[in-house]
């Protein structure tokens, strides 16, 4: 069963969060910046996750804390929810149209974190500073310990931009963790 909870405090964040890889995109988020809820809950959605994301940040000072801790915390658990990665299809790749705005993810559980984010994000939807975004996917991967490839390939308005990205993500993964086999996908044995 892959399914699990993991939570994580801090001195700037009090972190929940309850995943099920094998859901079916039912969802609870309160982060305290409602865009960025609008974005976990996309991702539960199209990824077609369970999740449950219950956050105390210090919105005092701004929403960087809650945002990558939030991404902190739903990397370690990712990670934890794959065990050894046995029978997973091990890459996923999706690339997804909002209106006027393209984006494509692209990601390997390879065991090695990895970054590459591509496109220009500046600027505020509600309280998200949408540079966020970018570190939200860092503290992701990292802890996920995944390879992930994000590019904004098209696209003007900033909300249309980081809603495709992160159902691009969302669809990514939920290829890369599919379950199709019964060994671990990698010519070492190990990821």
């Amino acid at each position: 069963m892959r399914k699990g909870q993991l939570k994580r405090k801090t001195g700037e964040t009090d972190i929940e969060i309850t995943l099920d890889l094998d859901g079916t995109g039912k969802r609870s988020v309160q982060t305290g910046i409602g865009f960025f809820d609008h974005m976990l809950e996309l991702f539960a959605c199209h990824g077609g996750f369970d999740l449950d994301v219950k956050c105390k940040g210090d919105l005092n000072v701004d929403g960087h804390h809650t945002v990558e801790d939030v991404g902190i915390v739903l990397g370690k658990l990712i990670a934890k929810l794959l065990g050894d990665k046995k029978g997973i299809e091990r890459y996923g790749w999706a690339y997804v149209p909002m209106d006027e705005s393209l984006a494509r993810a692209v990601v390997d559980i390879s065991g090695r974190p990895f970054l590459k984010f591509g496109g220009n994000l500046d600027g505020k939807i509600g309280d998200f500073d949408c540079e966020l975004a970018e570190e939200f996917f860092r503290a992701v991967a990292v802890n996920a310990g995944v390879t992930l490839h994000i590019d904004i390939l098209d696209g003007y308005n900033r909300h249309h931009k980081v809603e495709a990205v992160f159902k691009a993500f969302a669809r990514a993964l939920k290829t890369a963790v599919r379950i199709t086999g019964d060994s671990v996908p990698s010519s070492k044995g190990v990821l």
